[in-house]
């Protein structure tokens, strides 16, 4: 019996791994492209700002699985550019499984999605998302995102703008599970604007797995250089209060 368990336990974050190891391509890229929809035709509107075409951040990443009592963090600078992403581990605790088989294949997935063009696949684009205006609530415009294809780096919900017109967060339901152990699996992306540039600054992800059940994945930016400069003060502060860090 202790055998059998045993093996459930290893199937189970086995399949854990892989569903966040997929759908996690969503912390990556780099160019959330669209702005609101343009609230007469429905279409999406080009945005006019600069585009983000380097980086350099520490990130902090943390990953649990409330079913097995596991947890792990993970911190290492990211670097991307026009020769691709790399990465750099600076520390790492917790679950030895979750840190190999999650946070760091997380980073070697992101690897070869971009240095293959795959991600683009994920970027807020009218060639991957009809975008419908919604309603309005709290000093937030809500903006409807449908995916035009199934595709594990597509999310099924709605970009969230603010009334000055930044986009603030992303929000829904991968359009495609990323296998048929990993369902439910949903997103938080936020974002924000740093000198001029708009950039992601952390990612919140929750999916229910087979035998592994409810899982948590937290992603979380800090940014050095943007485009070749380095991020202001202000920036840097205006950062700090938005959504808190992965703590140990």
């Amino acid at each position: 019996m202790r055998l059998r368990t045993k093996g459930i336990r290893s199937r189970g974050l086995s399949l854990w791994g892989l569903g966040f190891t997929l759908l996690l391509t969503l912390a990556a890229g780099t160019r959330p492209a669209a702005r609101a929809a343009d609230s007469t035709s429905g279409r999406a509107v080009a945005p006019r700002e600069p585009a983000l075409t380097q980086y350099r951040a520490y990130r902090r990443m943390h990953a649990q699985s409330e079913h097995f009592g596991q947890e792990a963090w993970l911190d290492a600078w990211t670097e991307q550019d026009g020769r691709g992403f790399r990465y750099t581990v600076v520390s790492e605790s917790g679950s030895e499984y979750i840190r190999n088989k999650v946070l760091k294949e997380v980073l070697r997935r992101e690897q070869e999605l971009v240095d293959s063009g795959e991600c683009r696949r994920s970027e807020l684009t009218p060639e991957n998302y009809v975008f419908t205006d919604g309603e309005r609530a709290d000093g937030e415009r809500y903006v409807e995102l449908k995916p035009r294809r199934k595709d594990v780096l597509l999310v099924d919900g709605r970009m969230v703008i603010s009334d000055g017109g930044e986009l603030l967060r992303v929000e829904g339901q991968l359009s495609k599970n990323p296998s048929f152990w990993t369902s439910l699996v949903s997103v938080i992306r936020h974002y924000a604007r740093l000198d001029g540039v708009r950039v992601p600054i952390s990612t919140e992800s929750v999916a229910k797995v087979k035998f592994a059940g409810t899982s948590h994945l937290e992603v979380h930016y800090e940014y050095e250089t943007i485009n070749g400069r380095p991020v202001s003060l202000e920036a840097r502060r205006a950062v700090s209060a938005l959504p808190p860090r992965p703590t140990r």
